[in-house]
């Protein structure tokens, strides 16, 4: 009974908000949880530094957005820009990996676990991209919102991982921001407007990568 009366005393103390150490083992399980968000955050912070807060990947989007704008500035039927917006966002990685040589990334990050946590926030964009094609045959009209959307929204992970408050406030403005230009404007207009997001993002993530 002496054991429960301890633990339902920590349990108390620790929901209100205090810490109390009532046994060697609490102890024992502070320090741990300690050193293993120490290690995380500095995992994090390796990963921003080496990878330059995924930098190559955002200018590597100021050139796939261009192609996109583009695309929609031409007199080519909805449905063949929208299919061609598909092919000229393919080699957003290979173009990434390109400009990571150019700026100095580890473009692999080896060693650092997170990487492989990284690639998957990106891999995951790849399953909303579905929602575009059924909007693609749907809506074609309303499809390049759809798919800024689901860009923008993609970001918010990123904020985590890279600890960086561009990604946060991006992840949240680009969608909101993308559904009323799709909404009361042309494609073409929403693609000149990711173009300049990219840009200004870009321009965030130097800030940031100089602190």
């Amino acid at each position: 009974m002496e054991g429960i009366d301890i633990y339902h005393t920590f349990a108390v103390y620790y929901l209100s908000g205090t810490l109390i150490r009532t046994d060697k083992f609490y102890v024992l399980d502070i320090q741990i949880m300690e050193i293993q968000d120490s290690h995380l955050n500095e995992l994090r912070r390796d990963c921003a530094e080496r990878q330059k807060k995924g930098l190559h990947f955002i200018l590597a989007s100021v050139f796939i957005w261009a192609a996109v704008l583009v695309v929609h500035l031409t007199s080519l039927p909805v449905e063949t820009k929208n299919i061609l917006t598909f092919c000229v966002a393919a080699p957003l990685m290979p173009l990434a990996w390109i400009i990571s040589k150019m700026i100095h990334v580890d473009f692999e990050g080896k060693g650092n676990p997170l990487t492989k946590l990284g690639i998957l926030f990106s891999v995951n964009q790849i399953l909303y991209i579905l929602i575009a094609m059924w909007v693609f045959a749907a809506v074609p009209e309303k499809m390049l919102m759809v798919y800024a959307m689901i860009f923008g929204a993609h970001l918010m992970p990123y904020s985590w991982l890279y600890q960086s408050k561009s990604y946060m406030v991006l992840s949240i403005v680009v969608p909101i921001v993308a559904l009323i230009v799709g909404l009361m404007a042309e494609p073409y207009v929403l693609a000149a407007m990711m173009v300049g997001v990219e840009i200004g993002f870009s321009v965030s993530l130097m800030i940031e990568n100089k602190k």
